[in-house]
């Protein structure tokens, strides 16, 4: 089942049980999908740029709580980490600590960098082989810790 459809029936369980945070969540991911199909006319939409859509909105929700966080406004915050949570559902299980070491060390070995000069080889294809498992700044921190 396409992430469109998972949901709309996901949107359909949160009108049921009248749960207006989850049914806002649901329907901004829904509206960020829109867009999308109506930019790339005729176009399918790929399951990456679905998870890039889902990852740019908990994004933006986390930097939201922490603006919210740092500026008092719990009762704000709350709403975006309840969102942020709601959006997270479907995005792909994120990798621990442990796991993505293991898998930065195998790409290190692949690509045969050897030290932080060689940090573009290993993102360029961390990135690609990690996108949506693990966000963007972990991957950086572990590839530069490990490389140094």
């Amino acid at each position: 089942m396409s992430l469109e459809n998972t949901i709309n029936e996901a949107i359909k369980t949160a009108m049921r049980a009248k749960d207006k945070i989850a049914l806002d969540s649901l329907r901004a991911v829904k509206s960020q999908i829109l867009l999308l199909k109506t930019e790339a006319v005729g176009a399918e939409v790929t399951a990456e740029q679905e998870i890039a859509i889902l990852q740019r909105m908990v994004k933006q929700r986390k930097d939201s709580y922490d603006q919210f966080t740092a500026q008092g406004r719990n009762d704000l915050a709350e709403v975006e980490d309840a969102q942020m949570k709601v959006i997270e559902q479907f995005l792909p299980k994120q990798l621990s600590a442990e796991e993505l070491e293991a898998e930065i060390k195998n790409i290190i070995a692949e690509t045969g960098a050897e030290s932080v000069k060689d940090l573009g080889k290993v993102m360029g294809v961390a990135s690609k082989t990690l996108a949506g498992k693990s966000d963007g700044k972990s991957i950086s921190e572990m590839a530069k810790k490990l490389l140094s």
